[in-house]
């Protein structure tokens, strides 16, 4: 049963990863209800939380429902992150995390996130500054390498660990992959074979399945699994999984029901947590993953995006209940 510190996750968790204007409280609040173990905020600037940016400071909202819940942090700047996470830590999260694998231009070419697999004495010395910075378990998010020729994950692992890392997620692609192709779980099965690692070992990419789930987790030996891009618009994965583990029989489909109870939680959420505008322009790009499968769904996501009167889309979603019971266009995902 892995442990990070004294937070007990279970004998094999699920946990959401954190994912850029996706896992923020509203979304977080749908995965938990439908069983993610671990959760982690989107990614927060170091420089934006030392400037005390509004977005970055707004991105620490954590609520008692969510434990345990990890602040996930970037930079490229040893002090700023190390004074960051004290900066974090006040926000009561359960552990901190650090972000070296995000491949996108505006992280990795200004030194942060996988731009740090390019730099490993400095890796290491940003991840112990920080362990220092707190008394929180500290853990940290990556990928397999830069490239197919530098890919140097088993000795991330190792040295990471040796200066106090509590757990390590890798996501099983290079930075210069971005996310196309297919992830490669072997270096993170090698990872687990390593005797002398002895902290957890988390899995991540193209986990979209329990299937998949069921057959990585036994191939790779891995102690728990991340879960991105599958989960949005289908919180419902993470139970998914966990009934399949028990059972090796599937969940039934979520219904119509199911779908718009999950989709206005998140819309109320949003709009108290964002205000109106914000939280329905921010809606927009979820109502197509929520009632993804549906046939002649294209009239009703059309509406949708085009209205910012919380009532009206709550008039809409009534009447995409009606509409689906009482029809044959009821697809399944």
């Amino acid at each position: 049963m892995p442990n990070i510190g004294n937070i007990t996750l279970g004998e094999f968790p699920l946990l959401l990863a954190p994912m850029e204007d996706v896992s923020d409280p509203p979304f977080r609040a749908v995965c938990k209800d439908n069983g993610a173990d671990l959760m982690y905020t989107e990614f927060i600037s170091s420089e934006g939380l030392i400037r005390d940016a509004a977005k970055s400071v707004k991105k620490l909202d954590i609520f008692e429902y969510e434990r345990p819940i990890g602040i996930q942090l970037f930079g490229s700047d040893i002090e700023t992150m190390a004074s960051c996470a004290e900066i974090a830590a006040a926000a009561g999260p359960d552990l901190i995390d650090i972000n070296y694998g995000c491949p996108v231009k505006n992280v990795a070419c200004r030194g942060a996130g996988a731009a740090l697999l390019q730099d490993i004495p400095k890796m290491v010395k940003m991840t112990e500054a920080v362990v220092k910075s707190t008394g929180l378990p500290v853990t940290v998010k990556t990928r397999l390498g830069w490239d197919h020729e530098t890919i140097n994950i088993l000795e991330v692992a190792e040295r990471l660990q040796d200066i106090g890392i509590q757990a390590l997620t890798v996501h099983g692609r290079t930075r210069v992959q971005m996310y196309k192709g297919d992830a490669d779980w072997t270096m993170i099965g090698k990872i687990k074979d390593n005797q002398r690692i002895r902290i957890p070992i988390f899995g991540n990419g193209d986990i979209d399945s329990p299937e998949k789930a069921l057959e990585y987790r036994e191939r790779y030996g891995v102690d728990g699994i991340m879960i991105g891009r599958a989960s949005i618009g289908n919180p419902w994965i993470f139970n998914q999984i966990k009934h399949f583990f028990k059972t090796g029989a599937h969940l039934p489909a979520p219904g119509i029901l199911e779908r718009v109870a999950a989709c206005r939680k998140h819309l109320d959420f949003s709009v108290r947590w964002k205000g109106d505008t914000l939280g329905l322009l921010e809606m927009r790009r979820h109502y197509t993953n929520y009632f993804k499968g549906l046939d002649n769904f294209k009239p009703f996501r059309m509406r949708l995006v085009e209205s910012l009167v919380y009532r009206d889309i709550e008039a809409m979603l009534d009447e995409i209940v009606h509409y689906y019971q009482e029809s044959e266009n009821f697809a399944a995902i």
